[in-house]
């Protein structure tokens, strides 16, 4: 397994983003050089942002960043966890993934956001919260995947903050969701009915409940609890899990991140060969 670390903060529009996900990034991906003993490949992100163009905050910046992580996933050499700064530190990986492993990739996005937006309709202008409608196919052209994730095969996991356009989304079957609680069973049954052949897993530290951790970038009550989302990952045995990411952790205080490291052991017993 190779672990990436990737402290892009250019995809988010909340405030301190620039120093508290690089922060957090760093924090975390230390927690999992620890955990797995592997170290990490640290892959440069430029340190200056721009404008909003084409209606996203700092595209520019965000499109300066994908060339070397672009070169780290030419020849990974097996599965790859990445630790991201913001969600869309997870483009990169989960578009290479779905080009390798074909139409039948589903992807498990763990968030409190469904993160399903278009430059169109996003309330922000945050990449962030476009990430998995690029993926899909939907959005800037120099950000939509091609390949594209397939209709019905991405699911949201314990999302509970979506705008209007991102509702009537998943309301038309585009995207799954199961809500919190999020029993294992049911995230296994969305997997089963997407008829996926491997899964990507995408985590948004702010899936999880603050009370559970308050080292999010974001945060929005009535999350899961570390204990059920590593239940989730646990009931992933009979599927292939083939890449995974964990991003927006954005603490400086390796305290407040060690809460994550059950999910991190989790992930590694789901890429472990």
């Amino acid at each position: 397994m190779r672990l990436h670390s990737v402290p892009q903060w250019q995809g988010s529009g909340l405030g301190g983003a620039s120093t508290r996900l690089p922060a957090g990034c760093e924090v975390l991906t230390a927690l999992a050089e620890d955990l797995l003993g592997t170290p990490a490949l640290r892959i440069p992100v430029g340190a200056d942002t721009s404008a909003a163009e084409h209606g996203i905050l700092n595209r520019a910046a965000l499109l300066d960043n994908r060339g070397a992580q672009l070169t780290a996933l030419e020849n990974p050499e097996g599965p790859v966890l990445t630790i991201g700064g913001d969600c869309a530190a997870d483009l990169v990986p989960l578009g290479v993934a779905r080009y390798r492993y074909g139409s039948g990739l589903g992807v498990l996005w763990f968030d409190a956001h469904a993160d399903i937006n278009t430059p169109e309709s996003s309330p922000s202008g945050a990449f962030n919260g476009m990430v998995l409608r690029a993926l899909l196919g939907e959005s800037d052209p120099e950000f939509a995947a091609d390949p594209a994730v397939a209709p019905g095969r991405a699911v949201l996991v314990g999302t509970r903050a979506f705008d209007p356009a991102e509702r009537a989304l998943v309301d038309s079957g585009v995207v799954r969701h199961v809500p919190v609680p999020a029993d294992p069973d049911d995230v296994v049954k969305a997997l089963r009915e997407a008829d996926v052949s491997a899964v990507y897993v995408h985590i948004d530290v702010d899936v999880l409940d603050p009370g559970e951790l308050v080292g999010s970038h974001d945060h929005e009550p009535g999350g899961l609890g570390v204990e059920r989302l590593v239940e989730c990952l646990d009931a992933l045995d009979e599927f292939d899990v083939i890449g995974a990411a964990v991003t927006e952790c954005a603490t400086r205080d390796r305290t407040e991140a060690a809460p994550l490291a059950p999910v991190l052991e989790a992930l590694r017993r789901r890429l472990a060969p």
